[in-house]
């Protein structure tokens, strides 16, 4: 199984209090998608089937993160921000202003808005600077029509039946996020549901197919946070996800399609109606 690799680094940097917390969580995830992977290409005997189903446990439970570089830091904290709406479309992101608030220079900060900006989830524009990337409405049902289309062809072409071990894999990272949908932790929800999609697609083996949706999936960000503001979306999502791993454990292909075409509905939704609320008009042609 291919997944899309994150990204990390090293620094010396003071992170802000939660944060090695929240980039453990990440790396954990990213460990147990590479035993994930390891697994699809290895046959393991039988007598090892257990152990290696513990240690997949123990580490998503206890990884010890690295630390990150000062640019990687202040990337990941403003991609959070986004992605839990506390920064909004269109509101500028002030150099000074940041190396401030990270205590570093503005070169820091320059090289960290330069990967949001490849990510999509920013822009610069001449003269203003960078500000949080404005998606119109017409934007966001381009991006999701597109999506809908290739995470369809993912479910459509990934081969039945489906080993006991990315099920597993799958359960753990489902219970990651059931978890945090009742504890109210929105970062973790995020996290664990963006794993989830990731071992999902990862399933389809076609290494062009998930690094295009995974492109895709990084410009819908900030879309996310609308719908999860809903207590009932959080729980409908919650149960599209059990129901995607029962159809994958009885190989029923046409309920895994209409599960990924009805996953998508809610955020692109809820999205629309904020930014229309927000800025009164549904094409954004006002910047």
């Amino acid at each position: 199984m291919v997944v899309a690799r994150g990204s990390g680094g090293h620094g010396t940097c003071k992170p802000k209090p939660g944060s090695n917390d929240r980039f453990r969580l990440r790396e954990s995830f990213e460990r147990a998608m590479t035993i994930g992977r390891t697994a699809k290409r290895k046959s393991v005997a039988p007598g090892k089937a257990a152990a290696g189903k513990r240690r997949h446990s123990d580490i998503v439970a206890s990884v010890t993160a690295r630390p990150q570089a000062p640019a990687q830091r202040i990337a990941t904290s403003l991609e959070e921000d986004i992605v839990l709406g506390r920064r909004h479309p269109r509101e500028r992101l002030v150099e000074q202003d940041l190396s401030e608030r990270f205590k570093t220079h503005r070169g820091d900060v320059r090289l960290a808005l330069f990967e949001l900006e490849k990510k999509g989830l920013i822009q610069r524009i001449p003269n203003r600077g960078a500000m949080v990337r404005d998606l119109t409405p017409n934007d966001v049902k381009e991006i999701y029509a597109v999506r809908e289309e290739l995470e369809v062809m993912a479910v459509r072409i990934l081969p039945f039946p489906v080993g006991a071990n990315s099920l597993e894999i799958l359960e753990d990272l489902q219970r990651q996020h059931s978890a945090a949908i009742d504890a109210g932790d929105l970062l973790t929800v995020f996290y664990s549901n963006l794993h989830f999609h990731r071992a999902l697609f990862g399933l389809c083996r076609n290494a062009c197919l998930i690094e295009t949706i995974e492109q895709l999936a990084q410009k819908a960000y900030g879309i996310r946070s609308y719908a999860n503001a809903f207590p009932e979306a959080l729980d409908r999502a919650r149960r599209d996800h059990i129901e995607m791993i029962t159809a994958l454990r009885r190989s029923r292909r046409g309920d895994l399609i209409e599960l990924t075409r009805r996953h998508l509905i809610p955020s692109p939704a809820a999205y629309i109606r904020a930014y229309e609320r927000r800025f009164g008009d549904s094409n954004g042609a006002d910047q």
